[in-house]
């Protein structure tokens, strides 16, 4: 490990708040330069990772995610925790920039000296994760903080990557927005291990209240999750802090129930193996966009689909068969 990265690992664990970010900066890195000293970090850290509750909270745009996990977050430090917020940010398909306004919308906790906020962009990934949210979570452990939430970025259903790296996942839902049955199909729902409908304030308490009840009704038709569980619904309110307590509450009664009967580790392990299997194909799309023998052939393929000479499927198929051709090890 260089000099840098063994001083970020030691400021790290001792709480720099500073050194957290520079670290996460690196294992973001896409410099070939970097990257292994990133991975020696990491490595350096799961000794020290693990101990944390890991809760994803998800849910459509404008249904206040950033400003509950504010007061949320403030619930959980006042309970005696240290708390990192990763919160994903979308980027643009077209530019590849994004707002990063979620630090902005935490307020509280960005100056709480027991939070720390990360605004990080998704760089296109699927999931409504950004790429490296897995390590990361491993460095906010190492760095000693105990609960971890991932706002992913409300994207739909592949919104579930959030479902293998959290131990419980939290759906913020809008009354009356016919989220209470559209929602029943497969998919995010399923995901739930506690749903809280948003917003119920300022004349909404009614109407959020029986999109409640519609929603208990639908949930009683679901599969349990594999804890044997199915989703509470809470009604909250981010502004006048109308169940928040008691969210907070649950969210711990959750865990604690998880951790004792074993699923949270059983969780974890099957976690584990799919990002084993993620990292494998990560680094199998790097090899083969990296390499310059086949960038060639890229460039050729695309221009010949492009004219109608080839369909997309045979033009893979002969790329694929190329790489295995030039990727195999010489004699």
């Amino acid at each position: 490990m260089g000099t840098d990265a063994t001083s970020l690992f030691d400021r790290l664990r001792s709480g720099d708040r500073a050194a957290l970010a520079r670290a996460i900066t690196l294992i973001e890195s896409t410099r070939p330069d970097e990257q292994d000293a990133a991975r020696t970090l990491v490595q350096r850290c799961l000794p020290h990772s693990g101990a944390s509750v890991r809760i994803g909270i998800t849910g459509i745009p404008g249904v206040g995610k950033s400003t509950l996990i504010d007061t949320l977050g403030l619930q959980l430090i006042e309970g005696g925790h240290r708390l990192a917020v990763l919160a994903v940010d979308p980027s643009s398909a077209r530019s590849g920039g994004s707002i990063l306004g979620d630090k902005t919308r935490m307020e509280r906790l960005s100056v709480h000296p027991s939070a720390f906020v990360r605004p990080s962009p998704t760089g296109g990934t699927l999931g409504g994760v950004a790429r490296r949210t897995r390590e990361t979570i491993v460095l906010c452990e190492a760095a000693g903080h105990d609960r971890i939430v991932v706002e992913t970025v409300g994207v739909g259903q592949s919104e579930l990557a959030v479902d293998r790296m959290t131990d419980l996942n939290l759906l913020l839902m809008l009354g009356g927005a016919g989220d209470e049955l559209q929602g029943i199909k497969r998919g995010i729902m399923e995901a739930a291990d506690l749903i809280a409908i948003t917003k119920t304030d300022g004349g909404n308490e009614a109407r959020n209240e029986r999109a409640a009840a519609d929603l208990r009704r639908a949930i009683a038709l679901l599969p349990p999750r594999d804890n044997g569980q199915r989703p509470a619904v809470h009604l909250v309110s981010a502004v006048s802090g109308r169940g928040i307590a008691a969210l907070a509450a649950a969210l711990e009664e959750a865990a604690a129930r998880d951790a004792a009967a074993g699923h949270t580790a059983a969780r974890r392990r099957e976690q584990d193996r799919w990002w084993m299997h993620s990292a494998v194909q990560e680094a199998l799309v790097q090899a083969l966009y990296g390499d310059e023998r086949m960038q060639a052939a890229i460039r050729t393929a695309e221009q010949a689909v492009l004219a109608g000479e080839q369909s997309p499927f045979d033009a893979a198929d002969g790329l694929l068969r190329l790489f295995r051709t030039v990727s195999a090890p010489r004699p």
